[in-house]
């Protein structure tokens, strides 16, 4: 054999060698490429944030009483309904109706001056606050069901792959999706 043509075999064959090592490519690697997504979940967070929440209220109170004990209404009451018992029978009679008159009378004052210092009202308004809270959802993260060759797994990831995951040497490439 010619000695140029083994030399130029044997430059020929580490040509085409260094070109491929250049190219990145491999030509004896069988393995794939790619990773085929399956499914992708979004991984979500929900956040609650307080505030408050203040409204006005009306509020109705009591107007305090000048007369607690209502002896002028029981006084008055018994007045009048002595004066009403006299009015009615004669004799020992008159006396007990009299006595009847007024107590009854001292009765009926007191509720009627009780009936109108419980309607004796007046109003105010009122701030009362609460707390509420506010929920938001966001997404934290994505878990990807993938398949490489004949075996399936999970990863979780920043964002949503798409279709596909690069792989190289048999590892997942998620950073090359960024």
């Amino acid at each position: 054999m010619n000695k140029s043509l083994v030399m130029g075999l044997v430059l020929g064959a580490a040509v085409v060698t260094a070109g491929a090592a250049v190219a990145n490519l491999d030509i004896f690697d069988r393995s794939p490429k790619f990773a085929e997504v399956l499914k992708v979940d979004a991984v979500k967070q929900t956040t609650r944030t307080p505030r408050e929440v203040c409204n006005d209220h009306a509020v109705t109170h009591q107007a305090p009483a000048k007369d607690e004990k209502r002896i002028a209404g029981t006084v008055i009451g018994a007045v009048v309904g002595g004066v009403l018992g006299n009015q009615v029978g004669d004799g020992s009679g008159r006396k007990i109706a009299t006595a009847a008159g007024a107590a009854a009378g001292g009765y009926a004052g007191n509720k009627v001056q009780q009936r109108m210092q419980n309607g004796n009202t007046y109003t105010t308004t009122e701030t009362r606050c609460e707390t509420v809270y506010d929920s938001k959802e966001h997404i934290v993260g994505y878990d990807v069901h993938y398949r490489l060759g004949d075996q399936e797994d999970t990863v979780r990831m920043d964002r949503d792959p798409g279709a596909r995951i690069p792989v190289e040497n048999g590892k997942l490439q998620t950073a090359a999706l960024r």
